[in-house]
């Protein structure tokens, strides 16, 4: 359902619960018509909303707005999600209760759509895709800890474990637990085995999704360090291309631009705005931090990267990291929507090329008629 710009006769505002969900109901002049409270649950969503005439709805992002905004429009209402991040009257009032938020939402729900930054949920095939990689990245956090367990218990009975790989960390260790802590860890070893399997078995299912279900996948992961798992993420965190019109903007999309605080001649250096989604943003970060290091493969991005951080100390050389990330972001989305095919030194080609004619130009003009 398309947003309307006009006030509605009716507009109401929901602060969602986990157990009970605060309604409050506005008439188009903005008195305000009924405060009611409704459990958190289909049926009763479903049975205080469905008889009524369509309405213009606000919620909060959440864990609960995905279905809830999913049951609203297929009852007929015009549902808004907000962006809480931009709702610093709501998260910063005073006064802040249930009811109150809920009619904050409603007025400005009321006033102007656009003070409410709307966001759109994915629909369901993608975020049960999502929650795969996400499963994925949980296990491997939990496998880490795991790890760092068992490091920590022999570190403290006078053992070492040397580097090893994660994967097969548990087999390699378990002739070197001394037997006084095998009661202690071998729960912890075969855990981690089963732990390992399942990491192995998603990371299948997750190339699977890429060769099959997402293939455009395929062009992103001719960047050199772009992997099935950072592809997946990214695609399925912007899921249509053409929401973000320039591919420039996608780096403030993800949350890799500098915050501004502008006042008067005053324009301070800040941090990024890590708006959006944290995840995806990490895997960028981490591909931008294997381009730059010492495996990285030759590229007009890694050149441009390495040029940057040899102009100062550590604190460049982060930055640096954040600038590759949000360059990798925006060629992402160039290539997602072009289906080109990558050319990692493409402009340094076309820069040697022209120096080449530039050069031969003095010659072929000295040459007599």
């Amino acid at each position: 359902m398309t947003q309307s710009t006009m006030i509605p006769d009716t507009t109401i505002g929901i602060d969602l619960g986990d157990k009970k969900s605060h309604i409050c109901v506005l008439s188009g002049d903005g008195e305000v018509l009924e405060r009611a409270e409704v459990p958190t649950t289909r049926v009763a969503m479903r049975r205080r909303f469905e008889s009524a005439e369509p309405l213009r709805i606000a919620i909060e992002a959440g864990g609960q707005s995905c279905w809830i905004s999913e049951l609203l429009k297929e009852l007929g209402h015009e549902v808004i999600v907000a962006n809480p991040r931009k709702l610093r009257m709501i998260y910063e009032n005073d006064s802040k209760c249930d009811a109150v938020d809920a009619e904050q939402l409603a007025r400005v729900a009321r006033l102007d759509l656009k003070l409410l930054h709307p966001i759109q949920h994915r629909d369901r095939s993608a975020r049960a895709d999502l929650n795969k990689a996400r499963s994925r990245d949980l296990l491997v956090a939990t496998r880490t800890s795991m790890i760092n367990h068992v490091r920590g218990v022999l570190k403290s009975f006078g053992a070492r474990a040397t580097s090893k790989a994660a994967p097969q960390f548990h087999t390699w260790i378990e002739d070197k637990i001394p037997s006084e802590l095998e009661g202690a860890l071998q729960p912890i070893l075969a855990t981690l085995h089963t732990v390992s399997e399942q990491i192995k078995a998603l990371d299948k299912e997750i190339v699977r999704l890429t060769k099959e279900v997402y293939p455009v996948a395929q062009v992103l992961q001719q960047i050199d360090r772009v992997g099935p798992h950072t592809s997946l993420r990214f695609i399925l965190t912007i899921e249509d291309p053409s929401r973000i019109e320039r591919s420039r903007d996608v780096g403030a999309y993800l949350g890799l631009v500098p915050k501004r605080k502008q006042s008067g001649k005053g324009d301070p250096e800040l941090r990024i705005t890590k708006a959006g989604d944290n995840e995806v943003r990490r895997h960028l970060v981490q591909c931008a931090q294997q381009m730059l290091g010492p495996f990285g493969k030759d590229s007009d991005l890694r050149r441009w990267g390495l040029d940057l951080a040899a102009r100062g100390g550590k604190a460049i050389k982060k930055k640096a990291v954040i600038a590759v990330a949000r360059k990798l972001a925006v060629l992402l989305h160039t290539l997602w929507r072009t289906g080109e095919v990558y050319e990692p030194l493409r402009n340094a080609n076309r820069t040697a090329k022209k120096l080449s004619l530039q050069a031969s130009a003095p010659a072929a003009a000295a040459i007599p008629a």
